[in-house]
């Protein structure tokens, strides 16, 4: 039977449509809320049973980081921790507080360059929902405007998952097993093995519950012209050892893609919404900058019974220097374990783009962030 987005358009279900927006309630034309620096900001708070279908935000700041210094949260059934937790433009598909187009089937950043933020996951919940913006900048967001779309149902079948999500960053270095040196395709050297995911760039590693890994928004800035691709994903499932489950051949190949690709590519399911080297059809040196790449595991679901550790290698055997940040979807069963910290708004700010600017203040960015150090393994200063 076909399990496509179309496949139950016709079934009648016995729900009532709602929506909770953003609209003037005194019935003139300022649709709108403004939050203040610091402020948290509920957008909607639903009660008993239902299904959160689509959401839409628009927003309006001078702070030219908003996509990063505003903070989505969500919460399922009363539990007190958030199961989504993000920066609002990383979560729809703008990394680094950047605004771009940006198409998939279940998120989506939409014309003029950005500036409406759109996700048709559906999130279920049996005991209520809030969903939260917290503004983490110095700088009022003037207006925020906003649509939460979602249907009211009697219950919701134990067998639905809740919807989670997690932003993650870090800006790797050669791993010492490599000899801290950034090395891929041999060129200073043979290969270094790696049997273990033990220090790879973590997707996501949800515990406490059954339930399956939906996909990956990921964002790449590369310091040097390396090809930044040869990281294997692996995905080792209720606890396993390596290799897993799941082990693949390539940071290109996780993606559907192939053969050290860099150019603007946008599938309902996987692609690469950025690529620096196609950027108004300009060359550059290598893979120098900044990349995003997603894949949503829509019709192959990773699925788990307990625990999942969804990973990749930066550089094969994680050999490379990378500032990564991703986010990682997927359902679950509650209650699920309280995320690790979210990075405050400073250390979210993202590091400079090489081409945009030179590579020594790119090396000068890095080694404040790092107390000191070599950018490159084989570097001289």
């Amino acid at each position: 039977m076909s399990q496509g987005p179309l496949a139950n358009i016709a079934r009648l279900v016995d729900a009532r449509s709602k929506r909770v927006s953003s609209y003037d309630r005194s019935g003139g034309n300022a649709d709108y809320v403004s939050i203040a620096p610091r402020e948290t900001k509920v957008l909607a708070e639903m009660q008993g049973a239902g299904i959160v279908k689509h959401i839409w935000i628009t927003i309006s700041s001078k702070d030219p980081l908003f996509r990063r210094n505003l903070v989505l949260r969500m919460y399922w059934d009363g539990q007190e921790h958030p199961s989504v937790e993000s920066p609002v433009g990383d979560f729809f598909g703008n990394g680094w507080g950047m605004k771009y187009n940006f198409i998939s089937l279940p998120l989506a950043v939409t014309p003029a360059q950005g500036n409406s933020l759109v996700s048709y996951f559906p999130m279920p919940y049996g005991k209520g929902a809030r969903i939260t913006i917290e503004n983490e900048s110095d700088i009022e967001v003037g207006s925020l405007y906003y649509y939460v779309d979602y249907e009211e149902h009697a219950s919701i079948p134990a067998d639905m998952g809740r919807f989670h999500a997690w932003y993650h960053q870090e800006l790797t270095t050669p791993d010492s097993d490599t000899g801290d040196v950034e090395n891929e395709w041999e060129i200073f050297g043979q290969f270094a093995k790696n049997p273990t995911d033990i220090h790879n760039y973590l997707f996501c590693e949800p515990s406490g519950g059954a339930g399956h890994f939906v996909g990956v928004n990921y964002y790449i800035n590369c310091p040097t012209p390396v090809w930044y691709g040869e990281g294997d994903d692996m995905f080792l499932v209720d606890g396993e050892p390596w290799p897993g489950s799941a082990h693949g051949t390539g940071t290109e190949d996780y993606f559907n893609q192939s053969w050290c690709p860099d150019e603007h590519f946008l599938h309902p399911y996987f692609g690469a919404a950025r690529s620096p080297g196609r950027l108004n059809d300009s060359p550059r040196f290598g893979w120098l900058g900044r990349t995003h790449l997603y894949r949503f595991h829509l019709e192959d679901p990773i699925r788990f019974k307990r625990c999942l550790r969804a990973s990749i290698e930066h550089g094969h055997a994680n050999c490379l220097t990378l500032e990564l940040a991703s986010v990682a979807y997927w359902y679950q069963a509650l209650p699920s374990a309280p995320f690790p910290m979210l990075p405050s708004a400073n250390e979210r700010a993202p590091m400079p783009e090489v081409g945009a600017v030179d590579v020594h203040r790119w090396r000068d960015c890095w080694r404040k962030a790092r107390g000191g150090g070599k950018l490159w393994g084989n570097e001289k200063d």
